[in-house]
């Protein structure tokens, strides 16, 4: 159930050309390199996939064991894994690299020629397989062709985002695509805390995937149920209504020759308006000031260390640009920020996109604070952090393990 399968395509697998001369030996090597870099590892226990090959040993008609149902005969190639038992939101989970020593035995393009080999074993779509003479048993990669994707939903698209992600990590580690310095590092910041994350939600994960529902069902079904004269069991909400914030936050207009700081004010967010009360009680009259953010410039100005939160706004009036800033603690900055980017583009808190927003905001401030407390760094690099399995060969040759091993934290 992955949607847009159009972004993805086979390919063959890479051959080391430096192992021609040990053929049998090269051939158990790359079997294993390509069970580690193609099919997908099942959280929690390391074991691979065992996959026979493209086409099953039988194409015999398997029957459930429930109801009786022919089974698909794709179910035959994973064996005893997970997939075959009907869960493959296993697939939404990121899993690091098994060790160094299983990454050091796969295949890296040494040359230029070396990785444009490698896109020289595209398979035509067009054709059928037999006509580009695969054969039985071969082994073929599965890959994201393309590098500009369709829209990406993490309600509905968590396994396709994570086999994005994985094959990031491979063809950087492998080297198969050329990054900056400050491109490899930034990406091994994001897998220490994905691998980090993963391995703390992965059983929480699929416990409770199933149980999720979404919004829109849910009203659909008690629409249903009403119409057929039943009673819901949940109250429908008015999805009519534009939702509203207010709370108390610290207004700070930066001037030249000022020396005023932040003033508190009881803010009221509603449509695509600020509005600033010098007190709750008289929120019901005249605000003492007003914003309209439709096209204003919302730049964020976050220190989590410092626990500092703010916004800053830019906001178009007759004479030019009016600067404010918001100073906000850390859950009112995670509904304050994502209100004030929809209403620059004229848009309300009733999108669709505002939860998730606020939701990823609030995952993020929640990551950053699995690290509180930069002196126990070192601690945690010699524990938590394998630089050979969050960079590539190159630049641990560059660096020190732990200079490599500081730097993503």
């Amino acid at each position: 159930d992955i949607r847009h399968p159009e972004e993805l395509s086979l390919l063959r697998k890479p051959r080391d050309p430096s192992k021609k001369k040990k053929k049998k030996l090269d051939d158990q090597c790359e079997d294993d390199s390509c069970e580690l870099e193609g099919p997908l590892i099942t959280p929690g226990s390391g074991n691979i996939y065992s996959s026979p090959g493209l086409y099953s040993k039988t194409m015999t008609p398997t029957y459930d064991a429930h109801d009786g149902s022919p089974l698909s005969p794709t179910s035959a190639w994973f064996g005893d894994s997970a997939l075959s038992e009907g869960n493959p939101g296993i697939l939404a989970v990121s899993q690091p690299v098994t060790s160094p020593e299983s990454l050091a035995k796969m295949y890296k393009p040494q040359a230029l020629l070396d990785k444009a080999k490698i896109n020289q074993g595209w398979l035509d779509s067009s054709r059928s397989l037999m006509e580009q003479e695969v054969k039985e048993n071969e082994a073929l990669l599965l890959r994201f062709k393309y590098y500009s994707f369709f829209d990406l939903n993490p309600k509905y698209d968590a396994i396709r985002i994570n086999q994005l992600y994985e094959q990031s990590k491979w063809a950087i580690l492998l080297e198969e695509i050329e990054c900056t310095e400050e491109e490899m590092m930034m990406f091994a910041a994001l897998q220490y805390h994905i691998n980090k994350l993963s391995i703390m939600s992965s059983e929480n994960h699929l416990n409770n995937s199933d149980k999720e529902v979404d919004e829109v069902d849910a009203a659909l079904s008690d629409l249903e149920i009403t119409l057929e004269g039943g009673k819901t069991s949940t109250i429908l909400g008015d999805i009519t209504s534009i939702p509203e914030l207010a709370d108390y936050i610290k207004v700070f207009k930066p001037k030249k020759l000022t020396l005023k700081g932040y003033k508190p004010y009881w803010c009221t967010f509603k449509d695509t308006s600020i509005s600033c009360y010098k007190s709750k009680e008289e929120s019901n009259g005249t605000p003492a000031h007003q914003m309209n953010l439709r096209g204003c410039e919302v730049t964020p100005d976050v220190n989590i260390s410092g626990q500092k939160f703010n916004i800053k706004l830019l906001i178009p009036v007759a004479e030019g640009m009016n600067e404010i800033w918001l100073r906000c603690d850390n859950t009112q900055y995670a509904s304050w920020m994502p209100a004030c980017r929809l209403a620059s583009k004229g848009k309300t808190m009733a999108d669709s996109s505002y939860g998730m927003e606020v939701q990823n905001i609030l995952s993020f401030l929640k990551m950053q604070h699995l690290n509180p407390d930069p002196q126990l760094i070192p601690e945690q690099i010699n524990t938590d952090i394998n630089p050979e399995c969050l960079v590539s060969p190159r630049y641990l040759k560059k660096y020190k393990n732990k200079q490599v091993g500081a730097r993503p934290l």
